[in-house]
């Protein structure tokens, strides 16, 4: 059975994560007026702190009639965001039409789709457009531009969709998701009408959300409803051998583990052992902490908490570095008595602990999720316990990681002594906590420069 829960999560995933809300907006010069197609995705975090808003009698379950009362109040703020300008005067948006939908997402949490059309007085001349509501969220920003029976002689943005109207994300634009939030037109009277679009782009075929497929099983988990005992036990030991295999994912702590494994001899097995517990319980306390700040609507932007806690933890582990830095090149000028010396050891510790604080720093997004989709559906408690076994899975890989690069080491050499004299043991702890000191500074500038 889980073979085939990991089987199952190899099924494709929203690329976007489950923190984004993603904007579109279709500009459309028509006589007389400028519409305005206006288009918002937002993903599992921010629609649960929506959700009070949208779920008025907070039975979890929006009814049409409440979806329609928030998306009529969520286009007019979008409207009243908006900028736009005919010929450099200043002109007012107002909303047509207004309607949204509560996609399925992970964990069981809803997901939340708003359309609408708004309208503002306009013709020909020069049109300026600048949708001001991000409200500094991460995500994909759009702007589309055509004419209807005006021909554009001049556009700054492209007349298609790369999104299919956020709801087809092009994987080659990823990396670099749109940003676009401004435009600029010059429009003549006259021209062919607006054709239909082949396809109607609506809100009923959207992406599952997540960073990848083990991040989908992970979340579906806290979402059935049926929980027996036995599903329960399941479910932990699957989030167990998640959380292991997420440590193996790039970015994760291995080399800061595997630099600090073989850049001592004596105190390996407990040094490791003690940074994977210490990344597991700073992993945890993070998502519990993240979740009660999302579910009670402290935190407006969770999203924008991750490249801060990125560049913090990349100080972390750049004092780490240079404390072990110090201690090696201490060790390496008085080789014969530095085991004498207890302070020595402290110091280890200390490496220990901001490496450990470090790697566990930036919580993983799925377990936040998980968490909150826990609590979304009565079920706290479960939540807790999977994102438990996820962080005790985390420091098993961690841990496991940085013995098998110790006893690879030894084992090495015990292998080819023709090779021990030869090799500059001295310098070994000084390159590796360089090596620590210069991925600091690197997962620091990492999560200042956006």
């Amino acid at each position: 059975m889980i073979a085939a829960v990991l089987a199952a999560g190899l099924l494709a995933a929203h690329p976007l994560g489950d923190f984004s809300v993603n904007r579109y907006d279709g500009l459309v010069a028509a006589p007389h007026e400028l519409r305005v197609d206006h288009v918002e995705d937002l993903a599992e975090i921010p629609a649960a702190q929506a959700m009070p808003e949208v779920d008025a009698d907070g039975d979890g379950r929006p009814s049409a009639a409440e979806l329609s009362a928030w998306a009529a109040g969520a286009c007019r703020r979008a409207a009243s965001s908006m900028r736009i300008t005919v010929d450099g005067r200043a002109v007012p948006a107002s909303v047509a039409a207004a309607s949204a939908t509560a996609p399925r997402g992970q964990a069981g949490l809803p997901t939340l789709r708003l359309e609408c059309r708004v309208t503002a007085p306009a013709g020909a001349g020069a049109i300026t457009f600048r949708d001001g509501g991000a409200d500094g969220r991460t995500g994909w920003r759009e702007i589309t531009a055509r004419g209807d029976r005006m021909t554009l002689t001049a556009s700054d943005v492209p007349g298609a969709s790369a999104s299919r109207r956020l709801t087809a994300y092009p994987a080659d634009r990823l990396a670099s998701p749109l940003d676009r939030r401004s435009a600029a037109l010059a429009v003549r009277p006259g021209g062919p009408p607006l054709a239909a679009p082949a396809s109607g782009g609506g809100p009923e075929r959207l992406l599952p959300r997540g960073a990848d497929g083990l991040t989908q099983r992970f979340t579906s988990l806290v979402a059935r409803r049926d929980l027996t005992p036995g599903f329960a036990a399941l479910a932990f030991l699957i989030a167990l051998l998640l959380g292991a295999l997420h440590a193996l994912a790039p970015g994760h702590g291995k080399t800061i583990m595997a630099a600090h494994a073989i850049g001592d001899g004596r105190r390996r097995a407990r040094d490791v052992l003690a940074l994977g517990l210490t990344v597991a319980l700073t992993h945890t306390a993070g998502v519990l902490a993240l979740g009660v700040l999302v579910t009670t609507g402290t935190v407006l932007a969770p999203d924008a908490l991750f490249s801060w806690l990125g560049a913090a933890g990349g100080v972390l582990v750049t004092a780490a570095g240079i404390v072990l830095l110090r201690r090696a090149l201490r060790n390496r000028r008085h080789p014969h008595h530095h085991h004498h010396h207890h302070g020595h050891g402290h110091s280890r510790r200390g490496g220990v602990v901001l490496m450990g604080l470090a790697g566990g720093m930036v919580p993983s997004p799925s377990a936040v999720v998980v968490l909150v989709g826990g609590a979304a559906i009565g079920r706290a408690w479960f939540g807790v316990v999977l994102v438990l076994a996820y962080g005790l899975g985390l420091a098993a890989a961690l841990a496991g990681v940085g013995v098998l690069v110790a006893g690879s080491g030894r084992a090495l050499l015990r292998r080819i002594p023709a090779m021990r004299p030869r090799l500059p043991t001295g310098m070994m702890p000084v390159g590796t906590s360089a090596a620590v000191v210069l991925l600091g500074l690197g997962l620091t500038l990492r999560g200042l420069v956006p």
